[in-house]
């Protein structure tokens, strides 16, 4: 199953209950290579690609639904789901402004984050 980081409104029990139809359990962690920034007045994370920049929030273990029902969500604030690597080292999907091209990357082309194991 995928992993979504969040650090902004997915963390939110009235947003989980109206997106994915129910509380989510989620575990603290940080996401690597990531600064707070804002965009078009939305908290946002920023990719720098430098490992001291993280940025904490939740890692939840969620299904193909809830990963679309989360694209859906974030489409309205034209964020983009990009891979992230977190600081316990899970690679998880991350939404991030799409308005920006320097703030898509890496960019998804479809595949799932790899898993650790995968290399």
């Amino acid at each position: 199953m995928p992993y979504l980081f969040a650090y902004g409104t997915l963390r939110e029990a009235d947003v989980q209950r109206a997106t994915f139809g129910r509380l989510l359990a989620g575990e603290d962690d940080s996401l690597v290579g990531f600064a707070r920034s804002t965009a078009r007045g939305h908290l946002n994370a920023a990719f720098t690609g430098r490992p001291e920049d993280r940025i904490a929030g939740l890692v939840f273990e969620i299904t193909e639904a809830d990963l679309s029902s989360a694209d859906q969500y974030e489409q309205r604030a034209s964020f983009a789901r990009v891979a992230g690597t977190l600081a316990s080292g899970k690679q998880a999907w991350v939404y991030v402004d799409a308005g920006r091209e320097e703030l898509r990357r890496p960019r998804v082309d479809g595949a799932p984050p790899e898993s650790p194991a995968d290399g």
